[in-house]
């Protein structure tokens, strides 16, 4: 990946992270899928460097628990945006069936990494 390819990967994922709307939630792997791949964890890298002016609490895993990381600040956002929750074994989750959300392609349009 050069670096310019690298700039429109993370810049898209910033992007589409922006465009969830509060209350829902993506996986890290749709993220990937929508802004054109290299996998959750990359998705996951550049929240973790470049995320914190977007809303990183609406990126979870794909079945709806916290990475560790997200554990103690995330359910605050969660209550304040009105996320559907869903409480098992596992402890706290986020409800992936009524908070899931994909992009349209008005907002995958807008996206670098898809031009």
């Amino acid at each position: 990946m050069t670096d310019d390819e690298r700039a429109a990967y993370t810049e898209s994922v910033l992007l589409l992270v922006e465009a969830i709307p509060a209350g829902r939630v993506m996986a890290y792997g749709d993220v990937a899928d929508a802004v054109g791949g290299n996998g959750p964890r990359r998705v996951g890298r550049v929240l973790s460097q470049h995320g914190g002016g977007v809303p990183w609490w609406r990126v979870v895993r794909a079945d709806g628990t916290l990475p560790p990381s997200h554990r103690e600040a995330a359910p605050a956002y969660y209550q304040a945006e009105g996320t559907p929750l869903a409480t098992g074994s596992a402890g706290m989750r986020v409800d992936m069936a009524r908070a899931g959300w994909r992009p349209g392609p008005a907002v995958l349009r807008t996206l670098p990494s898809r031009r």
